[in-house]
């Protein structure tokens, strides 16, 4: 299938602000662009790219004083396939992980492992090792958080989410990363696209969505704590240990966001 993504977000500066950039498709998905998806500025400024320590694209902007729209609009090639599911997938001893799984067994910015450990042994410690722990957090997450843009806070952590019991996308991946962390579960948090695709249409606004990738038997296998269900056409931009990694935008000065939209839509035939 082919999957048409793309957004447009509006940002107003009083004055000349330096500014990162995540809002490129993840290298990873490159070779399944029909058509490219550059960072389009009006007023048209110079963007710079890299790539960060996780392997994410990356940009750098001067964002002129006033009114800034960024946009993109591209084509992917996608399997149609659901999320893989593997039930036999076993946990990995700790020493036998890759060195670069390892940062994500640690606690971050919004996982505080050291606060949830107890709470994680004490309601996962008895579930089979391996990919029916990994799915039964995913199950708790899901049933105790109640979704709603309303309850988005920027400041907060996965020991908030818990407390509260309300959150948004990123929060249902922050908390459940967070629980396999503390289970000695590598797990990372994810950004992109998720469209309404073999889904009933959701009428809320599209939004970039979370969610988090588990290292299990030898491999990442995606994860969705909000949903809970295997999903297609899940399209992503990057990976990192929080959403701390993974800004949309980071503004070294004074920035309000005053537009936003996002894309993902399947293209007939």
């Amino acid at each position: 299938m082919r999957i048409k993504v793309g957004y447009e977000l509006v940002y107003e500066s009083p004055q000349p602000t330096p500014m990162l950039l995540m809002l490129s498709i993840h290298p990873s998905r490159a070779g399944d662009l029909l058509a490219p998806d550059p960072i389009r500025s009006d007023p048209e400024i110079p963007i710079a790219y890299y790539r960060d320590s996780f392997g994410n694209t990356c940009g750098r902007i001067v964002a002129p004083a006033g009114r800034l729209k960024l946009s993109t609009s591209a084509l992917v090639q996608d399997s149609g396939a659901p999320d893989a599911v593997a039930p036999d997938a076993p946990l990995q001893p700790i020493a036998e992980l890759p060195d670069d799984s390892l940062i994500f067994l640690l606690g971050s910015r919004y996982c505080e492992t050291d606060r949830l450990s107890d709470i994680a042994w004490s309601m996962f410690g008895s579930t089979p090792p391996g990919w029916a722990r990994v799915q039964a957090i995913c199950d708790f997450v899901h049933e105790h958080i109640a979704f709603g843009y309303q309850h988005a806070r920027a400041t907060k952590t996965a020991m908030d989410v818990f407390g509260e019991r309300r959150g948004v996308c990123r929060d249902f991946a922050h908390l459940a990363v967070t629980l396999c962390r503390c289970m000695s579960i590598p797990a990372r948090y994810c950004t992109g696209y998720l469209g309404d695709i073999g889904v009933p249409p959701d009428p809320a606004p599209m939004d970039f969505s979370a969610w988090f990738e588990a290292y299990l038997g030898g491999r990442w296998y995606t994860f969705d704590a909000r949903h809970n269900v295997p999903r297609i056409g899940r399209i992503l931009i990057a990976r990192g240990r929080d959403a701390a990694d993974v800004a949309l935008s980071t503004s070294f000065g004074p920035t309000t966001l005053a537009g936003f939209k996002v894309v993902s839509d399947e293209v007939a035939g």
